[in-house]
């Protein structure tokens, strides 16, 4: 791919004008057109204002261990979401700072003493628009003394999760940036429950490369007449970086959590053979629906969930096989309905349909031995209120359930539901299913609700201060119904107002 591309041509138009410097700021240190009334900032030494970016999580709608066996499966956004907060720095301060209070990471390197001789080598660098599908063995060495420091006082598990967010995040920090970078501030906090299948780390990962790609000037946008192609070529760069964030946490991953934290809505997945990456088809007409999901707080393993389905298929092969085909029907008349072009997602037969499918999806679950009487108690108590529909999504034998609301669902017998699950000690969130993918929000100043002048400007001592989910929902939401005002994604397809 040439350097100069058109997407590239665009952006020096847009950007040329105002004399745009590393983050995407006029150089005069006011923002940029944002269509929204200028917002009273505070003095600051760096001339680069904050901005945000954020990232959706998943769910597993439907196909969950039939795509281990080579059948096809959908996974759709949710709207509990990772948010980073990026601060530059004044030119005094040689360091980068990563901090994830949410798992008590908090760590800063001196940008001039990290291994830029061997990641900018002509053999060894890579630009924005190059494609990687695998990690460097060298330059995973060279992090290595800069990653030993990083939470010398955790141990196991902790650790080892410090470790994979500092890799990730300093792999596409060298990888992307360079020497001459500013110092800066990268902080981040989460709406979703980490390591619950739920795409946590993904959702990071897309977060950290939207940030790095608008810190070296390589992604327009996202506006509303932005042109489908340059959207999509923007998103498919973000999503590529993800990847290799994702590469650095987990080693060979499927590739699917990255593309719909990065394009939202959902997509239809498939691997046939095991040696190569899955196919994975956009579903852009994917319906946002009201969802609840469950978390039964029962710790399961993925690996024995997926070993029982395969003791199961080699003692039972035929009835296993015919379940397992029955659960791809599943999916496969789904993504029927979804992309069909008479699809009407205000139908009311749309969530009927939607819904029932997943309850057939569900049994089939339970018939395959992945439930657990937890995740049982939850469709239960879904089912006798009569509000909706429940499946498990993921592996199953605890984890979450997630549950789609019927729309004529009454708030009385859904608030019912909820005082029970509180009582019965599950963890419950109302979020939203299909919505919108990465996001930007520069400069990190959010309209005041009702108010025409000025902003709330979202520093960093603020975003650590909000608490927990609600409190960072509250504080910067950029999905589902606490969704702020000043939000930009880029969209495609039948694309809708930012």
């Amino acid at each position: 791919m040439s350097h100069h591309t058109e997407m590239e041509g665009n952006l020096e138009k847009k950007m040329a004008s105002t004399d745009i410097n590393a983050t995407g700021s006029k150089v005069d240190g006011s923002p940029g057109k944002t269509g929204r009334p200028k917002a009273e900032r505070k003095p600051s030494s760096s001339m680069n204002p904050a901005f945000m970016t954020s990232a959706p999580g998943k769910v597993i709608v439907y196909g969950e261990h039939a795509v281990v066996h080579g059948k096809a499966a959908m996974a759709a956004a949710i709207s509990l979401r990772s948010y980073l907060l990026v601060t530059t720095l004044s030119k005094s301060y040689r360091t980068i700072s990563l901090r994830f209070p949410d798992i008590g990471l908090n760590h800063t390197w001196n940008i001039d003493e990290l291994p830029w001789s061997i990641f900018s080598h002509p053999s060894k660098k890579k630009r924005y628009y190059d494609l990687v599908t695998s990690l460097d063995p060298d330059l995973v060495e060279a992090m290595q003394p800069h990653l030993k420091s990083v939470s010398p006082k955790a141990t196991g598990e902790h650790k080892r999760i410090h470790q994979a967010a500092a890799s990730s995040f300093l792999y596409l920090f060298l990888s992307l940036g360079s020497q001459n970078f500013p110092g800066c501030g990268y902080t981040l906090r989460s709406t979703l429950p980490i390591g619950a299948g739920l795409g946590s780390s993904a959702s990071i990962s897309v977060c950290q490369s939207a940030a790095l790609l608008l810190q070296i000037r390589t992604l327009a946008g996202p506006h509303e007449d932005q042109p489908p192609d340059e959207a999509q070529l923007q998103l498919e760069r973000i999503n590529h970086w993800a990847f290799v964030g994702e590469m650095c946490m987990h080693g060979n991953p499927s590739g699917v959590d990255n593309t719909v934290a990065t394009g939202g809505k959902a997509v239809l997945f498939k691997r046939g053979d095991c040696s190569k990456p899955p196919t994975v088809t956009p579903l852009r007409n994917f319906p946002e629906l009201p969802l609840i999901l469950v978390n039964t707080r029962q710790p399961r393993s993925t690996a024995k969930e997926v070993a029982k389905v395969g003791a199961l298929k080699i003692s039972m092969p035929i009835i296993t096989d015919v379940m397992l085909e029955a659960i791809e029907k599943v999916t496969e008349t789904a993504y029927e309905l979804i992309s069909s072009p008479d699809f009407d997602e205000k139908d009311p037969k749309t969530s009927e349909t939607i819904g029932t499918l997943m309850n057939i999806n569900h049994g089939l679950l339970v018939s395959l031995g992945v439930s657990h009487p937890r995740l049982e108690r939850i469709r239960e108590l879904v089912d006798f209120g009569g509000i909706g529909w429940t499946k498990l999504t993921g592996a199953g034998g605890g984890g979450s359930a997630i549950t789609l609301l019927r729309p004529d669902a009454s708030p009385e017998k859904v608030q019912e539901l909820h005082d029970k699950l509180d009582e019965e000690n599950f963890e419950r969130f109302e979020t939203t299913l299909g919505g919108d993918g990465v996001g930007v929000l520069f400069p990190a100043v959010l309209r005041q609700e009702g108010g025409e002048d000025g902003g709330v400007e979202i520093d960093q001592e603020k975003f650590l201060e909000a608490e927990g989910e609600d409190g960072v929902e509250s504080l910067v939401g950029a999905g589902g119904r606490a969704k702020k005002e000043g939000w930009k994604f880029w969209r495609i397809g039948e694309s809708k107002g930012a």
